[in-house]
């Protein structure tokens, strides 16, 4: 085995039973107390997939992590450089514009290959005269590790360590760059001896540039994935069947919930043909996404923590979070925290989309805003949920420039002034706590050659670069308010089920589907004003699901009876389920319910699933249908007509519409005469089900009537906006001062009146007019114009 007992226990990461500890913790004290998350020794014991949330244990680190820099100013840095680096009078040249434009950080990157030429021969020595000279200045400095672009010798010394693909052949490609993909995927770390060198180069990285005390961040994985079906080695292979063994405990038990008949733990092997949605398929993903990956993100944060003197936070960061997965409450738990990059201009649209390829090019512009702004908020709202409560939230990696296409020959439009201030503006809204600029002057490396960067080829400054600047001065007048994670909670909450991602994935297009309409919920809810949050159910104890006046469950095609019970115990206690179609369809282990609905459900919705039809897109489009395989297989495109208390109004129907009998529910939506939608109380709660997949509407065959109904169900709930109009307001919550983040997400210019009832003091973070009369502060908002108003 490669890698032993020890990290088997990593199934349970974001299963934890102490997550109420962080609840319960005083804010502040989360910044001189984070808990981290640690490999423990190996449990042989579980029986049961329910048994798996058991073995989470979560103990304070030797030296509580230093992490008063994050405290007392919002980080707000550039990625200074990589290697193949500018020469260095260029590098300092522009380490002293990054701090005269009041910038707080610069981050470097490691380059393990050229840092280590020979085994045991480092040279950290460019990092080293970066790093004092940043120090000179008063800045601090944010590392980067990057091990994928290992050296040639670990290669030849460790030939194990080569990942394997699905077919079965060796990755072959070894980065001397960290371009492309800075070096993914890489060695595969369940190799023994390429771990420990791993670690022997993390630790004397760390032991060098340590001892400065400029270093405010280390993190440990840039953009954590493999982006490659990866990885099938012998190493893995027996890692994978020591964790089952570790989840299941015995060889019946694994075959009970597997249906299969295994006579020996080395017969099991992932499945390297199609994926089916069986329990193999799914375990294996999850194992490959969250065991294997954590063992490695684990492995480099005890290393660095042990070389450490001053015991700097560790995070790591993801490209984006995978909307619909529960990945990042792993990997936030992997360290101290968890942050994401955010490329706004960076291919903003899904393929399903509404304006992809529209024209003219002016309604092309209105949809690429709409879908940047939202995508920037979703995608750090997503990362600050996944994180443990308080903890900060950092844009890593934050578009700065152009994107360049063509191998830096041609370049996507250059961001101005006013994108850098509305992409800031946003991300704060979503309770971002620091934001990393990809990059501080255009890149120089073929492929991403002129591209990014917040200062052009020549010159000094730009307008972005102004601006950033402008507003990293502004925002660290008020530390207390923007360095903290202080966002106000939401009252809704829309689910995250691995489970069911895990299941989801292992089907053409379900996870996809999945991710659709969780991106589509959060966007109807945003343009309604509603604050969202979104809960994993595997990391929340009942309590916490409580705080909640609504839950919504996108696709909840498959979950396990506790889960459900999870659920219906919710909504017993007094809280408002809002359903899609199928919940609970498919049993955890991927077998599918005779019942159709899980059975506790038709009791809390009070129907019964009578059958389910596959609905045509409006115009017969073909964004997500499939090619009909013969005639009369596919319902008319249709607006579900509303009945009972919603007579009046539409909904429209997506993908599937489920023909539901109500027992005990009344009826709310009807296609013809069949009921598709219906409403029942339960216990002290209330619970709701639409039979069809909703969410798809927030960005696919938009239509008025849709969100008019999803704003009156939220209404029957007791949920209405901060702000009644047009204008959106999320707020951060500071001790005796607030910020309100405005947006106008319409496509016009939109005038209102908001209330500031209760406050002395508005102004505006930049200065701008504030006019107010009374208690009412006047507004006029260009179209996803975002204003940040601080009261007290």
């Amino acid at each position: 085995m490669s890698f032993g007992k020890n990290v088997l226990t990593l199934s349970s990461l974001y299963f934890s039973i102490t997550v109420n500890k962080f609840r319960a913790a005083d804010m502040k004290k989360f910044f001189y107390y984070f808990l981290i998350i640690v490999v423990l020794t190996g449990i042989n014991s579980c029986k049961t997939k329910e048994d798996r949330n058991q073995y989470m244990t979560v103990f304070k680190a030797d030296t509580v992590s230093n992490y008063h820099v994050l405290e007392n100013q919002f980080l707000v840095g550039t990625h200074l450089c990589r290697k193949p680096m500018p020469d260095m009078a260029e590098l300092k040249h522009d380490i002293g514009l990054v701090k005269k434009n009041g910038f707080n950080y610069i981050k470097i990157q490691t380059h393990w290959a050229l840092d280590e030429p020979s085994e045991g021969v480092y040279d950290f020595s460019d990092y080293e005269e970066l790093i004092k000279y940043a120090e000179k200045l008063g800045l601090q400095v944010y590392v980067g590790l990057t091990c994928e672009q290992a050296p040639g010798w670990l290669w030849e010394k460790y030939p194990d360590c080569r990942m394997v693909e699905r077919n079965g052949l060796p990755v072959s490609f070894e980065a001397p760059y960290t371009i492309p993909a800075d070096g993914k995927p890489g060695p595969c770390f369940d190799s023994q001896g390429a771990r420990d060198a791993m670690t022997r180069y993390i630790k004397a990285m760390v032991s060098k540039l340590g001892k400065y005390k400029n270093i405010g961040l280390w993190n440990t994985w840039q953009e954590i994935a493999y982006w490659r079906d990866v990885c099938y080695c012998p190493n893995t292979q027996e890692h994978f069947r020591e964790w089952l063994k570790a989840q299941y405990g015995t060889l019946d038990s694994l075959n009970k919930n597997w249906y299969t008949a295994y006579s020996d733990w080395k017969s099991i092997k992932p499945n390297m043909g199609p994926v089916v949605g069986t329990r193999l398929d799914v375990d294996w993903k999850y194992f490959m996404d969250h065991i294997q990956i954590a063992q490695t993100l684990q492995a480099r944060a005890q290393a660095i923590r042990e070389a450490d003197p001053y015991k700097r936070p560790v995070f790591a960061h993801v490209a984006s979070p995978v909307i619909g997965s529960g990945s990042t409450w792993v990997y936030s738990r992997c360290q101290e925290f968890c942050g994401s990059s955010s490329y706004p201009c960076s291919d903003p649209f899904y393929p399903w989309d509404d304006g992809v390829g529209d024209d003219p090019k002016d309604k092309f512009r209105s949809l690429s805003l709409e879908t940047i702004g939202n995508r920037c908020a979703l995608g750090f709202d997503y990362i600050r949920c996944s994180n443990p409560l308080g903890h900060p939230v950092i844009a890593a990696e934050f578009q700065g420039g152009p994107r360049t296409n063509s191998y830096g020959f041609t370049r996507n439009r250059f961001p101005d002034g006013e994108d850098i201030r509305r992409w800031m503006f946003t991300a704060i809204g979503s309770g971002v706590t620091g934001i990393s600029f990809w990059v501080t002057r255009l890149e120089i490396v073929s492929q991403e050659a002129n591209g990014f960067g917040l200062l052009d080829t020549r010159g000094d400054s730009t307008e972005r670069f102004s601006e950033a600047g402008r507003i990293a001065k502004a925002l660290n007048r008020y530390p207390g308010l923007f360095a903290m994670n202080n966002r106000e909670p939401g009252k809704v909450a829309i689910v995250v089920n691995e489970q069911n991602w895990d299941f989801c994935s292992s089907l053409p297009l379900y996870s996809e589907h999945l991710g659709y309409s969780t991106r589509g919920w959060y966007k109807l809810l945003f343009e309604a004003g509603i604050p969202v949050d979104f809960i994993e159910l595997s990391a929340l104890e009942d309590k916490d699901i409580n705080n909640y006046k609504v839950v919504i469950m996108p696709v909840p095609v498959s979950i396990s009876d506790e889960y459900a019970r999870k659920l219906e115990s919710y909504v017993n206690s007094g809280g408002n389920l809002i359903s899609e179609a199928c919940p609970g369809r498919f049993t955890e282990n991927g077998i599918c319910r005779r019942t159709l609905i899980h059975p506790l459900f038709e009791q809390v919705f009070g129907v019964e699933e009578v059958n389910l039809g596959y609905i045509r897109e409006p115009g017969n489009g073909h964004r997500w249908t499939e090619t009909e395989r013969s005639w009369g297989g596919m319902l008319d495109a249709a607006m579900l007509e509303g009945t009972g208390d919603f007579k009046g109004q539409r909904m429209r129907a997506n993908v599937y519409l489920e023909n539901l009998r109500a027992t005990v529910g009344k009826p709310i939506l009807k296609y013809n005469d069949i009921t598709v939608g219906a409403v029942n109380s339960y216990g002290k709660g209330t619970a709701w089900i639409l039979g069809t997949f909703a969410g798809h509407n927030g960005t696919a065959y938009q239509d008025e009537e849709t969100r008019a109904f999803i704003r009156k169900m939220l209404q029957r709930c007791g949920v209405f906006p901060p702000h009644e109009g047009k204008l959106v307001i999320r707020k951060r919550l500071g001790d005796n001062k607030q910020a309100w983040v405005v947006t106008n997400p319409t496509n016009g210019i939109v005038t209102e009146k908001v209330n500031c009832e209760g406050f002395t003091s508005v102004k505006d973070l930049l200065d701008l007019p504030v006019h107010q009369s009374g208690s009412q502060v006047e507004l006029t908002l260009n179209s996803w114009e975002v204003r940040i108003l601080v009261l007290e």
